[in-house]
């Protein structure tokens, strides 16, 4: 079933549909998306890394959990399928995928699953609106970088910190002065390195002589800027406890700059080396806890509101993307609870043809 879920888009399986092979199961992915090729003229695939993604579903033998996704990340232009990392977006058509496909029981008015995401062991409660017994996908709700309206799905995150690294601050430091080496010459930046819920390298734009409101196009033309942002990603991988990163689609990267839209901070996402046309789920919740956090490179550029409850608006290209934030009263540099709404829609159901030769290992 072709599915866009948030702003990404791509076919999901149930598990039991796919080889139990991992290397025949990417093997099978990246012919039915119709990669390595970066018009996949040969698949479904986009020809973008948003609509280069698919989702992998069953029923949960987990005490306590409803379904389990495993999120593959494909890029057109090459072969590899990560599982590693997370992704809010494809995680909201979880839930409308098992009812469709009868996993689960669908309850009157609204249903709620605990979904595991396998990635990174992550869990979330998720709600889509099912009145009368029957699943819904049309409403008020509106999410920037999707055109229309669309019924409302909550999404609950129970644990996110140190989804793929080892924790929220896995340098030890909120910020970090970085060395870089890059064309032959030395540079210095103040990065905050942060994980809750997808690893990301938050910078200010102005440190690298832009505004941090660029448009998507002129940013992406800016060899120079993605140049420097790849060198100094390459740089902190290993102090975020990921290793060598040349080939990861983690960290994604991020410059940031005061809010001039009446929301709390402005984004340009790195994906990781193309400028997002909005801001992953994950992201825009590492993002907002990034801004929570005293002495990270969000502070004094954030307009934070009062409270231990707070609704974080995370500007980007696009629009904007809130997320609520629920802070521990007794640590308030600590984030406990992170909620957001999303959108989902099937697109169209079928069989993705691949060749026999593959499933046999003759090609």
């Amino acid at each position: 079933m072709l599915m866009r879920g948030g702003t990404s888009r791509g076919p999901f399986f149930l598990e039991s549909e796919l080889p139990s092979d991992r290397a025949l199961r990417d093997r099978v992915l990246l012919a039915a998306m119709g990669s390595p090729d970066k018009r996949q003229i040969d698949g479904l695939g986009g020809a973008h890394p948003l609509t280069s993604k698919v989702g992998i579903v069953r029923r949960s033998a987990t005490p306590g959990v409803d379904l389990d996704f495993l999120f593959a990340q494909l890029q057109p232009d090459n072969d590899t399928v990560d599982t590693t990392p997370n992704c809010g977006n494809m995680l909201a058509a979880v839930l409308p995928f098992a009812l469709e496909r009868g996993l689960l029981p669908i309850a009157s008015g609204t249903t709620t699953a605990r979904v595991l995401t396998l990635n990174t062991g992550m869990q979330c409660d998720v709600t889509v609106q099912t009145p009368n017994g029957r699943l819904s996908y049309l409403g008020d709700a509106r999410i920037d970088g999707v055109p229309g309206t669309a019924a409302p799905i909550s999404i609950n995150f129970l644990d996110t910190a140190g989804s793929v690294c080892p924790s929220l601050l896995p340098s030890g430091h909120v910020l970090d002065r970085i060395q870089v080496e890059h064309d032959a010459q030395k540079f210095e930046v103040d990065a905050t390195l942060i994980d809750n819920g997808m690893p990301m390298v938050l910078v200010k734009a102005a440190d690298f002589g832009v505004t941090g409101y660029e448009s998507v196009a002129e940013l992406n033309a800016n060899e120079g800027l993605r140049a420097r942002l790849e060198a100094l990603r390459l740089s902190v991988g290993p102090l975020m406890g990921l290793g060598e990163v040349a080939c990861k689609s983690y960290p994604k990267m991020c410059l940031i700059a005061p809010p001039r839209a009446g929301g709390s901070i402005a984004t340009r996402c790195f994906i990781p080396h193309l400028c997002h046309e909005a801001i992953g789920v994950l992201a825009a919740v590492t993002v907002a806890t990034a801004c929570v956090l005293e002495g990270s490179v969000a502070d004094g550029n954030a307009e934070v509101p009062p409270g231990t409850s707070k609704t974080i608006s995370v500007e980007h290209p696009t629009g904007e993307f809130s997320v609520e934030l629920g802070l521990d009263p007794a640590g308030p540099q600590k984030v406990v609870r992170a909620a957001l709404l999303r959108t989902a829609r099937p697109i169209m159901r079928g069989e993705v043809l691949v060749s026999e030769e593959l499933w046999t290992g003759n090609v």
